[in-house]
């Protein structure tokens, strides 16, 4: 993968990231499945980012990130199923 390319990928994940944090912020009935798999894709794209423009303080926050939107999506995914039960 190119630099070109890496950061190409960043510019996106960067993009989930703000666009998730925007709509947290102007939504009036906030939808916790679109705001934690935003988060966590644009983590994963800065982290594939930052494999090949490597800052090890950075990746581990992208790591972290995934990991709470990952529990997030988690979290929303069990109360929607024990609604429907």
């Amino acid at each position: 993968m190119t630099p070109q390319t890496a950061d190409l990928i960043g510019f996106a994940g960067s993009f989930c990231i703000v666009a998730a944090y925007a709509y947290s912020n102007l939504s009036a009935a906030m939808n916790m499945l679109l705001f934690n798999a935003l988060n966590f894709v644009g983590a994963a794209l800065l982290a594939v980012s930052l494999t090949v423009n490597y800052n090890l303080p950075t990746l581990v926050l992208e790591f972290v990130w995934m990991g709470i939107a990952l529990l997030g999506l988690v979290r929303t995914l069990l109360a929607r199923r024990k609604r429907t039960a």
